[in-house]
C-alpha cells in the first residue's frame, strides 16, 4: 500500500491530540461518574442511603445523558463548550462533551460493580459500628476492586471511538485527520494509517487493563 499522502508529521500531531483528549476525559469521566455511581448504589433499595424519590431521578439524569447519541450531544453541547473553555473546536472543545458523554455511562458501571460485593461484607461492617462513609472507602471500594478497574477500562475504550467521533465538528486528533483527509479528499491511504492507530490504542488500553483486573482479583 503507497503511503505518498501520508505527513507523518500531521499523523504524530494527531496521535498527541487524541492521547491529550483521551486522558484529560477519562480523568474527568472518573473524577464525576465515581461519585455519582456510588451515591445511585447507596440511594437504591435495600441501600445504606436508600431514597427511591432521588435515585429515581438521578436515574432519569443519568440515562437520558446515556441516550443521546454522542455525535449529537456534541452538537447540543456547543453552547456550553463555548462558555466553559471559550471555544468548541479542537482538543479543549472536545473534552468537555468527551466527559459529559462519559460520566454517566462510567457512574452505571459504578454501579454494577458495587451491586456485586457481598452484602454479608458490608452489614459485619456495619455491626462493627463502621459509618457509611467508612464502608464505602473501607469496603465497598477496596471489594469492588477488580470491577472498578474493568470500568475505566471500558469507559476509556469508548471514549477511543468518541474522540475519533469529535473530528466531526472540528475536535482534532486523528479523528478529524481520518474526516479531513480520509473522506473529504479520498486519501484512502491516511485512513487506513488512522485506523490502525486507533485499533492498535484499543488493544493496548484493553490488554493493560485485563492485566490490571487480573493483578487485583482476590483469589
Amino acid at each position: 500500500m503507497a503511503l505518498e499522502n501520508v505527513d507523518w508529521s500531521e499523523i504524530v500531531d494527531g496521535t498527541l491530540a487524541t492521547l491529550t483528549m483521551l486522558g484529560f476525559s477519562t480523568l474527568f469521566a472518573v473524577l464525576i461518574g465515581l461519585p455519582v455511581g456510588i451515591i445511585l448504589f447507596l440511594t437504591s433499595r435495600g441501600q445504606l442511603l436508600e431514597n427511591r424519590a432521588f435515585y429515581s431521578a438521578a436515574s432519569v439524569v443519568v440515562n437520558v445523558l446515556r441516550s443521546v447519541p454522542f455525535i449529537i450531544l456534541m452538537i447540543l453541547l456547543i453552547p456550553f463548550t463555548k462558555l466553559i473553555v471559550g471555544t468548541s473546536l479542537g482538543v479543549l472543545g472536545a473534552i468537555p462533551p468527551l466527559v459529559i458523554g462519559a460520566a454517566p455511562f462510567f457512574a452505571r458501571l459504578v454501579e454494577t460493580s458495587l451491586r456485586e460485593v457481598d452484602r454479608g461484607v458490608i452489614e459485619a461492617a456495619q455491626s462493627m459500628g463502621a459509618s457509611n462513609w467508612q464502608i464505602v472507602w473501607n469496603v465497598l471500594l477496596p471489594e469492588a476492586r477488580s470491577g472498578l478497574i474493568a470500568a475505566i477500562t471500558i469507559t476509556t475504550v469508548t471514549l477511543v471511538s468518541y474522540t475519533a467521533m469529535s473530528g466531526v465538528i472540528g475536535g482534532g486528533g486523528l479523528g478529524d485527520l481520518a474526516i479531513r483527509y480520509g473522506y473529504q479528499r479520498f486519501q484512502t491511504d491516511v485512513m487506513i494509517v488512522t485506523v490502525i492507530i486507533l485499533l492498535v490504542l484499543v488493544q493496548i488500553l484493553q490488554t493493560l487493563g485485563d492485566r490490571l483486573v487480573l493483578k487485583f482479583s482476590r483469589k
